[in-house]
């Protein structure tokens, strides 16, 4: 099996600043393969990504960066306005990725914040007033080398009233999940797919469990699921497969906007048989073998790629 790429071949990769989107980028450009992302950052943040864009210009392959809404009818028509120029009439893309994190996450209901009774009767036993209690756990919980504490921690409260609203829904399943089917569209109608081409979407466990403050993202999950399988039957016969990866619990920017993500983190780390979380490389080595030739007869699955940690009790 080769892991070098026709030199020919794009990933086009939507949201590719940080996290999935970037690992990947870099992992499939060291192998050969062109590059293009499609990202939308603010000014402010330009200046650490710059110098990851920077070394993948540096790879000596094609490489395209859009700062832009890939979102809208303009944002995504421009976007392949500048992929057809940068092809050159004789590229393809063999890779459509789609990891865009731009989703709600918002409650659905206010939590109670009501203090866990573990930690006031462990209060009451060492005679410590709770909030000092609950302080020490959680100053110590943050050095990242007392995972097992996570259970002790309070549920984090926000301090808005704000809960899901319908628009909230409707806006995040779109972007987060059935966008992906807009953009394999337009894709194909302007004949960019290579022959034998991949579309991968980003799912994670929090398809099947519930998490607070996750409703909105699930469902955009979900849908992204579904519209991947109706992709591999439908556009099968343009030689399209169609997969979505499941990653583990990994520390991404979208992860760290999640309420809890530190006890999240700390319970993966717990439970994962390797002993660590997911890492965005780990991933990308994956989404690469996709790409690969050898590859081509999967399509229509949800891969999972955690290093064991979803099956683990």
């Amino acid at each position: 099996m080769s892991l070098t790429f026709d030199s020919n071949h794009w990933a086009l990769i939507l949201g590719g600043s940080s996290g999935f989107g970037l690992a990947t980028a870099q992992k499939l450009a060291q192998h050969g393969m062109n590059v293009a992302i499609i990202h939308r950052d603010r000014k402010g943040a330009m200046g650490a990504i710059e110098p990851k864009f920077e070394a993948l210009r540096r790879a000596g392959v094609g490489f395209l960066s859009l700062n832009l809404d890939a979102l809208s009818t303009e944002g995504r028509q421009t976007s392949l306005d500048a992929l057809a120029t940068a092809m050159k009439g004789t590229g393809k893309v063999r890779l459509l990725m789609h990891s865009i994190a731009f989703g709600n996450l918002k409650p659905i209901a206010a939590p109670k914040g009501t203090p866990d009774v573990s930690t006031t009767l462990l209060a009451e036993k060492l005679g410590l007033d709770r909030t000092v209690l609950a302080d020490a756990i959680r100053g110590a919980f943050s050095t990242g080398k007392a995972d097992a504490l996570a259970g002790l921690l309070d549920v984090p409260v926000s301090d808005s009233d704000a809960v899901l609203e319908e628009e909230d829904f409707a806006r995040t399943v779109h972007s987060m999940g059935t966008s992906l089917v807009t953009w394999t569209q337009d894709v194909l109608a302007r004949k960019l797919f290579a022959e034998d081409a991949r579309v991968i979407g980003m799912t994670s466990e929090g398809n099947e469990i519930a998490w607070r403050g996750y409703a909105a993202v699930a469902a955009a999950k979900v849908a992204l699921e579904s519209v991947s399988r109706a992709l591999a039957v439908e556009l099968g016969p343009y030689g399209i497969r169609s997969n979505i990866v499941q990653a583990g619990v990994t520390d991404t920017p979208a992860l760290r906007l999640i309420p809890g993500a530190d006890r999240m983190k700390a319970d993966a780390r717990a439970k994962n048989p390797l002993g660590r979380l997911t890492l965005p490389s780990d991933v990308a080595d994956f989404i690469s073998l996709l790409c690969t030739d050898e590859a081509r007869w999967v399509n229509g699955a949800l891969l999972v790629c955690d290093g064991g940690e979803r099956i683990a009790g």
